[in-house]
């Protein structure tokens, strides 16, 4: 039995702006169903490298595939495919709960029945069914993170982009947040991450890329990492490698 289309294929994938090299020929697979770490030091290249997963930049030289469609020349099937949540809630604040979820329903396509069915299940299912109908100007900052990530699966993603969601949480908040996550990854969903909170990828994902100055340096689980470099945690691989203290 052949193994099933990886959920990312990266291959010698260069980015540059100006002289500044973001990413440097960066390889690497994110298989259906895991939650893979992409971690590295401020300016690494970690962001480019979403963002052009995300369809949001375009590599320079070499292909990214996001289940099986080539992010440069099939950007719509990507689009329809992935959902992306970030540190900084993509909400307007002007409107409730519900009508931003309803919002990005309608905006992806779905019938108003359905957009309104989707929200009151993801409202439902992250904690939100007594705010649903309150301006998010009024929400926590683990709120909007949990309404955002709930916007981001109004059309119901294959894949789950995750760029620093925990970051500026309350320890409350972030463990609210990967319980979700956690759900989710129970389900099937395949995610890819980045965090500034070495112990999160430690204890969640199954694989984990560290970048530096454009360039995977390392890969593997965070047992194996550990292991190579003879370390008790991710802090002291990420120092050993990089020769930064990890942020957060």
């Amino acid at each position: 039995m052949t193994d099933p289309t990886p959920a990312i294929e990266v291959a010698g994938v260069k980015k540059a702006f100006g002289r500044v090299k973001a990413l440097d020929g960066v390889d690497l697979t994110v298989r259906q169903g895991s939650l893979t770490a992409l971690l590295g030091p401020n300016g690494a290249g970690k962001t480019t490298l979403v963002r052009i997963i995300a369809t949001l930049s375009r590599p320079d030289q070499g292909t990214v595939r996001v289940l099986g469609f080539d992010v440069a020349r099939q950007p719509a099937e990507v689009r329809a495919r992935i959902g992306l949540t970030g540190q900084y809630a993509g909400l307007e604040e002007a409107l409730s709960g519900r009508d931003n979820l309803m919002l990005i329903g309608r905006l992806a396509g779905l019938r108003r029945a359905a957009a309104r069915a989707r929200a009151a299940e993801l409202t439902a299912g992250f904690g939100l069914s007594g705010a649903e109908n309150r301006l998010v100007k009024t929400y926590s900052g683990g709120m909007r993170r949990r309404l955002d990530l709930a916007a981001s699966l109004m059309a119901r993603p294959s894949l789950l982009v995750l760029d620093e969601p925990t970051t500026g949480l309350d320890p409350g908040s972030r463990q609210q947040l990967w319980t979700v996550l956690m759900d989710l990854k129970a389900e099937g969903t395949t995610m890819l991450l980045t965090t500034q909170y070495l112990e999160e990828a430690d204890r969640f994902a199954d694989l984990l890329y560290l970048l530096d100055h454009g360039k995977v340096i390392a890969s593997g689980t965070a047992d194996a990492l550990k292991a190579g470099a003879k370390a008790a945690s991710l802090d002291d691989v990420f120092l050993a490698l990089t020769g930064n203290a990890a942020a957060g």
